[in-house]
Parts: C-alpha cells; sequence; structure tokens
C-alpha cells in the first residue's frame, strides 16, 4: 500500500535537471534502504537506483553517472538528482522501501508511493 510521498516530478528540455523528493510517514524508515523506480506508458517498471543503510549506492546502467540518489532528514527523505535528462528517461517515478534490503525485486519492496511524473522533451 502506499505509504510514501513523491515529489519534484515536472517537464523539462533534453539536457535539464529535476531533483526529485521521497518522505517516508515515520522513523521505521531510517533503517530501510530505500530505491528508485521508473515506468514509461505499456512498459513495466525498472530499477533506476538505490541506496543502503551505510550510503552505499548504486545505479542502473542506463542512468549512471548522471542521476545521484541521496538521503536527508535523518534518512526520512530519499532524493533522485537526475541530470542530462533524455526522452527516454521520461515516465513515472517511484520511491519503495525495502525493511530487511534484502530484495532483489520490485515485487519485494514493502512500501511504495503514488510516483510523480517526468517528462522530458527533445
Amino acid at each position: 500500500q502506499v505509504q510514501l510521498v513523491e515529489s519534484g516530478g515536472g517537464s523539462v528540455q533534453s539536457g535539464g535537471s529535476l531533483r526529485l523528493s521521497c518522505t517516508a510517514p515515520d522513523d521505521n524508515y531510517r533503517s530501510y534502504c530505500m530505491a528508485w523506480f521508473r515506468q514509461a506508458p505499456g512498459k513495466g517498471r525498472e530499477g533506476v537506483a538505490w541506496i543502503d543503510t551505510d550510503g552505499e549506492t548504486t545505479y542502473a546502467a542506463a542512468v549512471k553517472d548522471r542521476f545521484t540518489i541521496s538521503q536527508g532528514n535523518g534518512k526520512l527523505t530519499t532524493y533522485l538528482q537526475m541530470d542530462s535528462l533524455k526522452p527516454e528517461d521520461a515516465g513515472m517515478y517511484y520511491c519503495a522501501a525495502d525493511p530487511d534490503c534484502s530484495a532483489v525485486t520490485e515485487f519485494e519492496y514493502t512500501s511504495w508511493g503514488q510516483g510523480t511524473q517526468v517528462t522530458v522533451s527533445s
């Protein structure tokens, strides 16, 4: 069920930047691993970026060196800084939480947000 809240989506030109935010509802999330996923119309969700409780980050090859995942507000807010955006980056972006940091697929995440829309034009 939806427990996280995303914000920061919008419409930008190719090469532009956006910063997405994901806010967690309670202090339990301070010890959770967090991730960002995205989904384009007619396609499945794909993992974009991950951050563990030690701050170690992992990125999908398609966004590596362009996107940065980080946390603030005592790890209750998870950010996704997106630079050098391309049209293929467009879609609905979701944050997700993994309480024990063991998830391998999207189906193992326990909390999700409603999503925030990102549009990139050429």
